[in-house]
């Protein structure tokens, strides 16, 4: 799965990273992105350019009756997504991408849990496949946009911290992801048949990242005493 994510950099390289279109905003650096909070997305803006913008992380359908089924709805599973209906329609028409330079997941361990930072050994940001969704309120007629992180059985070293992962969309699959007249389904067969941990990374880090309350560069640093997973 993917609970909390860190994405801090700078707004020149996720422009050209991501070929955003210009005065796409820039962002402030967070170590400690949460549930329940906005995250940067990448998705096709209504004239066909890429835009960086700002969805509540949590889904919520657009049939929906209420915003709380999104408290329930940080992670869709790859393997069922043509079968949920809180995401299937998402699936064929609205695919956005998750900047990140890297998450967090939790290792089981005597006496509790650790904390590890997953990232790319490049060190440079990569992108997790993401939907949105758009809501009305029946009550007020106000308005949610909101996203889900796919996930996906783990590989590589992550297999040795926690059994899911996030979905992670090459560079060269961006346009592909993005473009609802692709076929969602094969592509994402595509990127599953992929060693996806081959490119990363991971060691522990301080379980002051348990909270969402603490930010800060310091929560991504190597944990004393502990080294990488394997």
């Amino acid at each position: 799965m993917c609970g909390r994510f860190a994405f801090h950099s700078p707004h020149e390289t996720t422009a050209q990273l991501f070929a955003l279109s210009d005065g796409s905003p820039d962002l402030p650096a967070r170590w400690n992105i949460a549930p329940g909070t906005d995250i940067p997305v990448v998705r096709i803006a209504a004239g066909g350019a890429r835009e960086l913008v700002s969805l509540r992380w949590g889904l919520v359908p657009s049939w929906a009756k209420d915003r709380s089924i999104g408290q329930r709805l940080m992670n869709a599973r790859a393997e069922t997504l043509t079968e949920k209906p809180a995401f299937r329609v998402a699936f064929k028409r609205r695919r956005c991408l998750v900047p990140a330079d890297g998450y967090y997941e939790w290792r089981v361990v005597t006496g509790g849990k650790q904390p590890y930072f997953v990232h790319a050994a490049s060190g440079r940001p990569f992108a997790m496949a993401g939907l949105w969704e758009h809501w009305v309120d029946p009550e007020t007629g106000a308005a949610l946009e909101s996203c889900v992180i796919v996930t996906r059985e783990a590989a590589g070293i992550v297999r040795e911290i926690h059994g899911r992962m996030p979905v992670i969309v090459p560079a060269d699959a961006f346009a592909a992801w993005l473009n609802p007249a692709e076929d969602g389904a094969a592509m994402l067969a595509t990127l599953l048949a992929n060693e996806q941990g081959a490119g990363l990374e991971a060691y522990a880090v301080s379980r002051r990242v348990n909270s969402p309350r603490n930010e800060g560069a310091v929560l991504t640093e190597p944990a004393a005493g502990t080294g990488s997973a394997g």
